[in-house]
């Protein structure tokens, strides 16, 4: 060993994938790309092969164990997850229960599988001494996530008893001033159409209709181990200040940046420590006016739906989360309205969210049945209660 970190990355080709494998590159005196997996594009894998020069590679058609064999590999000392679907969970525990470092962009593993990692993150953080809250679980399951990051930032040296709440921001997407007759009739282009970030069209989709913030509710949950009313959500149509801790004075601490995953994605990899970026500064003289406003659940009803699932166990999170990406899927494809996005997820909750916490084959199967179902399912009308 050469004394640098040495990292995998799950879906090196993704978004995601591509843009940590550019801040790796930028600090490659701390870095050594050991690993890469992708999905189907081959043709960009052999680019990255030929370039960083793995031991080690896979693609979706080697099967979900090339993913494990890869995380449990001795030579791996962190774990960067830029793949999507609950197929994440197993390489993420393989590379917790060896004691491995993982960074994670993948929603699935807290939201469908939080209370299968943490538990394993926070073994690993008592045995190494860890209880301050930013140093401890948070620094074996890292979150790659603008959001997610910011909070974890704002937790650094503080006690837990001194918080009183946390804040994600949320952009409001594009339809954040449309009425809503309007948003129940966008378009696959119009909800594509993000104000402020550009992303994959899922999560892209998700902003629109704000199911991305129930995620992230249920992610924080998970994370910093705070009950469902410390965690609250604010529309910040500049997404400049990415969250929010509030303290027990009133004190706010917030954690700002442009609209640049590089960001999250490098303090993810380096923590604690914060180095030079590719991504740019931000000039706060020419930003403007930093706008705050509630979120309007009547026109936006995926967070009060998202945010009821998370309460009601890992079971109705799994079923959410599954819904909502063949939901999305179906509305890009035009098989489901704008609309109906959000009613398809609160009838698949309903009809799969009961139950005890599911073990890990259990998930995984209960992923495939939801999935199964709601890619052919006819979903209540718009006057229905969704949950």
């Amino acid at each position: 060993m050469n004394g640098r970190t040495r990292v995998a990355v799950l879906g090196s080709t993704g978004s995601i994938g591509r843009q940590a494998l550019e801040v790796l590159a930028l600090h490659a005196d701390r870095f050594e790309i050991v690993a890469l997996a992708a999905g189907r594009d081959e043709h960009t894998l052999l680019e990255q092969i030929a370039r960083f020069e793995p031991r080690r590679t896979a693609l979706a058609k080697d099967g979900p164990a090339a993913l494990e064999d890869i995380c449990a590999a001795e030579d791996v000392d962190l774990v960067v997850v830029g793949t999507t679907g609950v197929v994440s969970l197993r390489p993420v525990l393989a590379a917790l229960e060896r004691g491995k470092v993982v960074a994670t962009a993948n929603k699935e593993t807290l939201v469908a599988g939080g209370h299968l990692v943490m538990p394993v993150a926070r073994r690993l953080a008592a045995a190494a001494g860890d209880e301050d809250l930013a140093a401890g679980a948070l620094n074996w399951l890292r979150p790659i996530d603008s959001e997610h990051s910011a909070i974890w930032q704002c937790l650094a040296g503080e006690r837990r008893e001194d918080i009183r709440r946390v804040i994600l921001t949320a952009s409001g997407g594009p339809f954040r001033q449309w009425p809503a007759e309007r948003i129940a009739r966008a378009s696959a282009g119009d909800a594509l159409a993000h104000p402020t970030w550009s992303m994959g069209a899922k999560i892209t989709v998700d902003s629109a209709t704000l199911m991305n913030k129930a995620l992230e509710v249920i992610e924080a949950r998970w994370l910093y181990d705070f009950p469902d009313d410390a965690v609250d959500v604010v529309v910040h149509p500049q997404s400049i200040v990415h969250s929010l801790v509030e303290f027990v004075d009133g004190s706010l601490k917030a954690q700002l940046g442009l609209p640049d995953m590089r960001i999250p994605i490098q303090y993810a990899v380096t923590y604690p420590t914060h180095l030079p970026s590719p991504a740019p500064s931000v000039d706060l003289t020419s930003v403007g006016p930093l706008d705050f406003e509630a979120v309007d659940e009547a026109r936006f009803p995926a967070l009060r739906v998202g945010r009821a699932a998370g309460r009601r166990g890992p079971g109705a999170s799994a079923a959410l989360i599954a819904a909502d990406d063949v939901a999305v899927e179906r509305f890009l494809a035009g098989s489901l309205d704008f609309a109906g996005i959000t009613r398809l997820c609160a009838d698949a909750v309903d009809r799969f969210g009961d139950g005890p916490e599911p073990a890990l084959d259990d998930l995984i199967q209960l992923d495939a049945d939801v999935r199964a179902w709601a890619s052919n399912a006819t979903i209540t009308s718009p006057g229905a209660s969704p949950i």
